[in-house]
């Protein structure tokens, strides 16, 4: 059978399209765009192009407010040290405990290292940031308040035009780590109160190792790189111009595509959540009571271990996560869970699945056909659900040999 791809949050197949342009900036247009020959223009004109493409998919007012670098970490990281290395006179940032590694990682290391203050937003259990605490954070020694658009694991929205001005009224800066939002959900930063955002090609069918960063017309920014004036000296070193070109055809068709992906995609992920719900008993979606992204499902399975159940999948050729890439390798149980205060017993056996536009109903029908007997079986060897739940009837043998299918 053809496999299942609903991992698409850790990454998209790059569109055909975008491959298509990308390959002639390998072998035909090869120049420097910085060069002053003719071979440099034409290269330096594509870079043009694309960043007005993402300048559309971001409803920016400007297309030099589209700053290319190599992708959300770099994007993440550059807006927090600009924006602390601009306002020397404020060392706070504030952000939230459930924000991508990029930024925790980073605000962790400035807080071990340059004695920074970081003031850390929780969340209620549907993963809602406390719009309070939030607001009594921002104080005058505030630089910057980060605060991802949409969570990368369970797909909540965050209201940032919202958070955005509460941080103006401290006069801190506001950026938003969209790389989840981008090409999912609309985005017009004509009229928006967003100082930066970060986004990652790889992320709406557009290569890896290439995202960008926009920063409002007026935000002072002190670049993270220095070296060469590329990027308007935003971002030194030779620019990587087929990543570039490819990214900026995967903003044109995402901005293109967005409706689908809104209302197809959307309607592909609800039909999974309520099949998987009315089929398998103890288990929950997190933060389904909130607006999420359209393509994310993050379900959790009482008394089972998540890896357990993605290594069954995996046999089933589904390929689904447990949660952030970026973490992946660590024995700890999600931070975004935990902020969540998800039970334990549901906290190890939650499974991210990600669709994309490339879905199909068949991709759902499949996995609704395989997860049952997968949780079924697994649960049968689980002491823990047993215990709880003795007048369970012990799973058929010709299901247990089938390893549950």
């Amino acid at each position: 059978m053809k496999p299942v791809y609903l991992d698409n949050n850790a990454t998209t197949r790059t569109d055909p399209e975008a491959v298509a342009v990308m390959l002639p900036f390998f072998t035909e247009h090869y120049g420097n765009a910085s060069s002053s020959h003719a071979f440099g223009a034409e290269v330096a004109g594509a870079v043009r192009n694309a960043r007005r493409q993402l300048q559309g998919l971001l409803g920016a007012a400007h297309d030099h407010e589209v700053v290319f670098l190599s992708g959300g970490t770099e994007a993440d990281n550059a807006a927090i040290l600009s924006a602390l290395e601009a306002n020397p006179e404020r060392n706070r940032i504030v952000t939230s405990a459930v924000e991508h590694p990029a930024i925790l990682s980073c605000v962790s290391h400035l807080q071990q290292t340059r004695g920074v203050e970081v003031v850390m937003i929780g969340v209620d259990s549907d993963g809602r940031l406390d719009i309070d605490a939030y607001r009594e954070a921002l104080t005058p020694q505030t630089a910057i308040a980060s605060i991802m658009w949409a969570n990368n694991e369970n797909g909540v929205l965050n209201p940032v035009e919202e958070l955005a001005n509460l941080a103006h009224e401290a006069g801190a800066l506001f950026h938003t780590d969209a790389v989840q939002a981008a090409g999912k959900v609309p985005i017009d930063l004509s009229e928006s109160a967003i100082d930066m955002l970060s986004l990652s090609g790889h992320k709406f069918h557009g290569p890896k190792g290439i995202g960008a960063l926009f920063v409002r017309k007026g935000v002072k920014f002190r670049p993270m790189l220095r070296g060469g004036r590329q990027e308007r000296g935003r971002r030194a070193g030779t620019e990587n111009i087929p990543a570039i070109v490819g990214m900026g055809k995967a903003a044109e068709i995402a901005l293109a595509r967005l409706a689908e992906e809104q209302i197809r995609v959307r309607s592909l992920r609800n039909r999974l959540e309520k099949g998987i719900l009315q089929q398998i008993d103890d288990c929950r979606v997190l933060g389904g009571a909130l607006d999420r992204l359209p393509n994310t499902s993050n379900i959790a399975f009482d008394c089972l271990d998540s890896e357990a159940i993605l290594h069954k999948l995996e046999q089933a050729g589904i390929a689904a996560s447990s949660g952030s890439a970026c973490a992946s390798g660590s024995m700890e149980p999600s931070h975004v869970l935990r902020a969540m205060n998800v039970p334990v017993s549901l906290l190890q056996g939650a499974i991210r699945f990600s669709l994309s536009r490339e879905n199909t109903g068949q991709d759902v029908d499949r996995v609704l056909a395989e997860l049952p007997g997968i949780v079924s079986h697994l649960r049968s060897m689980s002491p823990l659900w047993r215990e709880r739940h003795p007048e369970a009837e012990a799973l058929p043998e010709s299901l247990i040999a089938n390893g549950g299918r």
